[in-house]
């Protein structure tokens, strides 16, 4: 059978052949792959040469082409069972990932291998400091992998990451299928009271695409949200409410309380198994916060400087809902976003159904990519003949500002049914430069929930859409731009909590008038967005920002107490979540809701013990976006030197040396706290 894994690709770039690509040709190439892998191992630790940086760390012999046939493979299943995923790729998963976890085992402890590498970590040449890094991540990748261990502890670890990998599978697979079980169907209109006509219209087209009349919401993110906010209909926001907050606790087959209990214990199992406390001290040794203390005393010095104004902002709200509601109303947690909302309208006048006509989906396109070519001079071109996975998918060539060719960029923007929720960015191709000397140039994808086109009315977006697109474009420039020698250190392969520096840095441009002013036009009239109204939107950019603040700190208090833990874990989930983030919750808890049986960043993401870094590169990103506001928001030569010191040195060298080359000195808090308007 032809299988295009193993042919060239013969497409643009050598980008991935969607069109060809059939379920039946993963599992033959999977095998294959596995086994071209071990073919390429044996060669490595049958050498009769003394081992040596080039024929044992980067194996200088070895053919490319042939022998990254698992990764190829690998890189499009996984991505696709992300975006494009169908019960018969669930399946092959299901059957796939033990193979893959046993090779993968297989692999790290070998022992003939790890000592080929250790005699090269003890004994080796003088190295450039990208050889260096690559040594030291290999020696310590199979150190953390379980090499040093003895055979019975070999065994363990064996176990132990086999029962986790296909946990954290059945995990997102069961968060998929409550998300999309779950349908608020409304036949009376009167239900629909509130709901803004750009809702109104997408809901009946959710109910039209599913056979019915009337008006449908669901739990992704653009019909959850503006329901949430605009509803009129107290007992159907508490519904939808209720169903997203207690996905996976239910009495069924996806439920996951008992799956995260069981991935808290592995985690912590396989950590004190190579020699650590917690699972936390395993993590942290390879994070800029270096350590537990370290971390808390972040989160903490955020709840100290947060939270008096996060329970001022608690109060105003509740004052505004007794006003509207009469002094017996008590707010429960479904009224929060609905309230908000008013409060906002009051204070500032602004509201999200007012920017939305002026950001229509194309024009942002044209407004990101512009500011893209604003700050670092490249051009991004669509190229059709370039194969995709699904017709929402857009490829585009993009140029460096020299006009050579630099990267792949796909976009992928809306909610689908085989699609899980949220956004993020990910490769098809990793940029390295090749055995004869060859810049293999990366090859990105962005994929998002974004509000969705009507039969009457484009793509219009909320400004939180917009910062969406912002925050997941950050993250593909950081691999657009990777410039270095090795895969493994190119690009967004950084530490945790450095990886979300590129993404939140490109937010703040958000609510910058001169960037608005390049894109933010009427998408019926042409009428750029209001200055008045960008004012009005600038003067309460802050509103609520406490209360954002300790809502993220709050998650990373949940993600430490699982994974700060020394013994067996045994509680409840719910009461011990309840516990767990109490510091930093400022509003009602309820007694079955449950943010742990959902949060897949911490079980199956790869946050876990980690989440605290969207707060700890916060930091990093207002420091250096306070750069930027002192040299010029859209200064080439800044963004220049943010592209040199950061965006294309990967994980060449340690982040807080490419950030201190970048600022000419370490980040501190007070950037943050006075773009929160905390500190003045």
């Amino acid at each position: 059978m032809s299988n295009p894994f193993f042919e060239k690709y013969n497409t643009p770039h050598d980008t991935v052949p969607f069109d060809k690509i059939k379920l039946e040709h993963f599992e033959p190439a999977f095998i294959e792959g596995i086994r071209r892998d071990n073919e390429q191992i044996d060669k490595i630790i049958n050498n009769p040469e003394p081992p040596t940086f080039e024929n044992t760390i980067i194996n200088e012999d070895m053919d490319e082409e042939y022998y990254s046939l698992l990764g190829n493979v690998s890189t499009v299943f996984f991505n696709l069972m992300s975006a494009e995923t169908n019960d018969e790729m669930e399946a092959l998963a299901q059957k796939i990932q033990p193979i893959l976890t046993k090779h993968q085992n297989d692999v790290s402890l070998n022992e003939k291998l790890f000592q080929r590498i250790k005699a090269v970590y003890d004994n080796h040449r003088e190295l450039t400091p990208e050889e260096e890094m690559l040594l030291n991540n290999t020696y310590d990748g199979f150190v953390r992998s379980g090499a040093l261990l003895n055979e019975e502890g070999k065994k363990k670890l064996r176990a132990l990451s086999e029962e986790g990998s296909l946990l954290s599978l059945q995990f997102s697979q069961n968060l998929l299928k409550e998300n999309k079980a779950f349908k608020l169907h409304i036949t009376d209109e009167k239900d629909l009271a509130g709901l803004p006509e750009t809702q109104r219209t997408a809901a009946a087209m959710t109910a039209k695409e599913d056979g019915l009349d009337g008006w449908m919401i669901t739990l992704d993110a653009p019909s959850y949200g503006p329901f949430m906010q605009y509803a009129e209909n107290r007992e159907l926001r508490k519904k939808l409410y209720m169903a997203r907050n207690t996905e996976c606790t239910h009495d069924n087959d996806s439920n996951n309380l008992e799956i995260c209990k069981r991935l808290v214990n592995i985690r912590r199992e396989v950590a004190q198994l190579l020699g650590y406390d917690t699972y936390a001290d395993y993590v942290l040794r390879k994070r800029m916060a270096t350590n537990v203390t370290n971390v808390y005393d972040l989160l903490n010095k955020l709840i100290d400087a947060y939270k008096p104004t996060a329970i001022k902002e608690r109060e105003e709200l509740k004052a505004k809902a007794k006003r509207m509601e009469g002094d017996d109303f008590k707010l429960e947690p479904w009224d929060s976003a609905y309230y908000s909302h008013k409060l906002q309208l009051e204070k500032y006048n602004v509201d999200a159904e007012m920017l939305r006509p002026y950001l229509e989906l194309s024009k942002v396109i044209d407004g990101v990519f512009g500011l893209a070519n604003r700050l670092y001079g490249i051009t991004f071109k669509e190229n059709k003949d370039i194969p995709v996975y699904h017709p929402d998918v857009k490829a585009y060539e993009v140029f460096d500002k020299d006009g050579t060719y630099l990267a792949v960029f796909y976009a992928d923007f809306h909610p689908r049914k085989g699609k899980q929720g949220g956004a993020w960015m990910t490769e098809y191709q990793g940029q390295y430069i090749n055995r004869k000397g060859e810049n293999i140039r990366p090859q990105v994808s962005v994929v998002m929930n974004l509000t969705k086109p009507t039969d009457d009315k484009p793509a219009l977006l909320t400004l939180g859409e917009v910062e969406t697109f912002l925050h997941e474009f950050g993250h593909s420039l950081h691999g657009m731009f990777a410039n270095t020698r090795f895969e493994s250190l190119s690009g967004t392969n950084v530490w945790w909590d450095f990886v979300e520096l590129p993404s939140q840095f490109m937010e703040n441009f958000s609510l910058e008038k001169e960037f608005l002013h390049t894109f933010a036009f009427h998408y019926q009239t042409g009428e750029p967005m209001p200055d008045e109204l960008i004012d009005r939107l600038i003067a309460g950019r802050n509103y609520n920002a406490a209360s954002g603040c300790l809502r993220q700190v709050s998650l990373g208090l949940l993600d430490m107490a699982y994974y700060t833990k020394k013994d067996e874990f045994t509680d409840d989930i719910i009461p011990f979540e309840k516990e767990a983030w109490k510091d930093a919750i400022i509003g009602k808890q309820l007694p079955d809701t449950c943010m742990t049986t959902q949060f897949s960043h911490i079980m199956a993401g790869g946050y876990s013990a980690g989440y605290y870094s969207y707060k700890w590169a916060e930091v990093l990103d207002a420091d250096a976006f306070a750069v930027f506001k002192k040299e010029g928001i859209f200064n080439q030569d800044t963004a220049q030197r943010f592209r040199d010191c950061i965006l294309s040195k990967g994980g060449t060298e340690h982040p807080m040396t490419l950030y201190k080359r970048f600022k000419g000195g370490e980040p501190t808090i007070d950037a943050l706290l006075e773009r929160n308007g905390i500190k003045k």
